[in-house]
């Protein structure tokens, strides 16, 4: 046992103090008593390479040996310079001449983005413009605005008194809302329209911007839309003149296998998000893009974005998001990412396809989620009294994995989900460990009616083999 003076670190629980990691390796981390961890979500789906990627450390070290920091009102640096020409020539149709601003994480870029949607129509003589409209069950992060655009209420509930005044509209969500005798694309159709009625209710002019996440993330597990939706949806902010913002943060840099989610659904948006598995972990980073027609309405107007922070387009962070790019694209890992994508939704649907506790198993390339359920037919989620996010995680994690459990997947409150997102360099015998280890963790933790037949391997087995 490893001895440690009492933590001074305010922790996310501070009757718990985690294991202390001290080692990375591929998809493995290893802590201070040499206990090993198959990290099968990234953390948050950040560490999309894995842990300790040799090409992108010596990148990060080469930045180091140059220069560190500049503040970006002084000077321009050349990995923000490169990143931003790399991530703009690569976004969807419309961002050709756009322009791309580097900050510290997805809270941070999400607030530059909501800045900079207000900011658009005041260059442009609409200055009514300023109410934003999002989902309900989705989350934008953890800052004052980004959190008022969110539509988790749990998260929001203990600082409602702080947040600005925002409007959320329906989730696209068919597995738990769409009714039985409506087809996807009918569904899809439906929920979209009430993101026009909420224009009309509010006035039209005086809407800024629609927020939504392409593949759903944490909130509700890696949901996709259904077909036809987000096209109706860029329609409606056409018409009446609204920035459609997509939250790429959890979703994008390649993890549902292209590098810019939201080009699946065959549109563009104005402004777009990403963060997490853009630093792959390596350094906090997120980035802001936005589409030509944006920038334009800066370039012919004040030409000064009104907001800033200290660490914007940090030489380093972009130094590492430089390399983990052409990790990605040298090493061809959008093109693995669906080919074991597709290798884990089989491997989840043959151990949990019939397991009467999973209702649904969702995703889009390596970002999959088992949803729980106390009855199939009926959808009915366990009572938030059970902690069953909370326990899973911590079997899964005693068993050697790690995943990333979430409640309050039906409601905003009641409902369980297991999210994976695993690195784009998983290998099959890692999938074959993820999904026993899953098991074993299920059949521990989940009630007995869940123990179909005998347990799978245990994560110790898995992880010895």
């Amino acid at each position: 046992m490893v001895e440690m003076a009492p933590s001074a670190l305010l922790h996310r629980n501070l009757r718990q103090v985690p294991p202390m990691v001290v080692r990375g390796e591929g998809s493995w981390l290893v802590d201070a008593e040499g206990r090993r961890y198959l990290d099968a979500s990234g953390g948050a789906a950040v560490s999309c390479l894995g842990h300790g990627h040799p090409r992108v450390a010596a990148a990060i070290r080469a930045q180091l040996d140059q220069v560190a920091y500049v503040h970006s009102s002084f000077f321009t640096n050349a990995p923000a310079e490169a990143l931003a020409r790399r991530l703009i020539d690569r976004a969807p149709p419309g961002f050709g001449q756009g322009l791309a601003t580097f900050v510290g994480s997805g809270s941070e870029a999400m607030e530059a983005a909501l800045k900079l949607a207000r900011q658009y129509h005041v260059e442009r003589g609409e200055p009514r413009r300023g109410r934003m409209i999002s989902r309900r069950m989705s989350y934008h992060g953890n800052t004052l605005g980004a959190l008022a655009v969110g539509g988790h209420a749990g998260r929001r509930a203990l600082y409602a008194p702080l947040l600005v005044g925002t409007s959320q509209v329906a989730p696209c969500f068919a597995y738990r809302f769409r009714r039985e005798d409506e087809s996807e694309e009918a569904y899809g159709l439906r929920v979209a329209d009430e993101l026009e009625a909420e224009i009309l209710r509010l006035g039209p002019e005086t809407v800024a911007a629609f927020v939504a996440e392409p593949v759903v993330g944490a909130t509700i597990g890696t949901v996709p839309p259904v077909p036809g939706y987000f096209r109706r949806i860029r329609e409606i902010c056409d018409r009446h003149g609204v920035l459609f913002i997509a939250d790429e943060v959890m979703c994008g840099m390649g993890r549902c296998g292209s590098l810019f989610a939201i080009v699946d659904e065959g549109v563009a948006p104005d402004i777009i998000i990403v963060a997490k598995g853009l630093g792959a972990g390596f350094q906090p980073i997120g980035a802001m893009l936005a589409s030509g027609r944006v920038a334009d309405a800066l370039r012919r107007g004040s030409g000064v974005l009104q907001h800033g922070h200290t660490y914007m387009s940090h030489a380093v962070a972009c130094a590492g998001a430089l390399a983990v790019l052409d990790v990605i694209e040298e090493d061809g890992l959008l093109g693995a990412v669906r080919r074991q994508g597709a290798a884990l939704d089989a491997a989840l649907r043959a151990e949990f396809g019939a397991h009467p506790l999973v209702g649904d198993i969702r995703g889009r390339g390596l970002f999959r989620t088992l949803e729980i359920v106390a009855d199939r037919a009926s959808k009915a989620p366990f009572p938030p009294s059970l902690r069953l996010a909370a326990r899973i995680k911590a079997e899964a994690q005693a068993r050697g994995l790690i995943c990333y459990p979430s409640s309050g997947t039906a409601d905003g409150e009641a409902g369980d989900h297991v999210l994976l997102a695993p690195p784009f360099t998983v290998s099959a015998e890692e999938i074959g460990q993820i999904v026993a280890m899953l098991r074993g963790t299920f059949d521990a933790v989940l009630p007995d009616q869940g123990r179909s037949r005998a347990p799978a391997a245990t994560g110790q087995a898995a992880a010895a083999s």
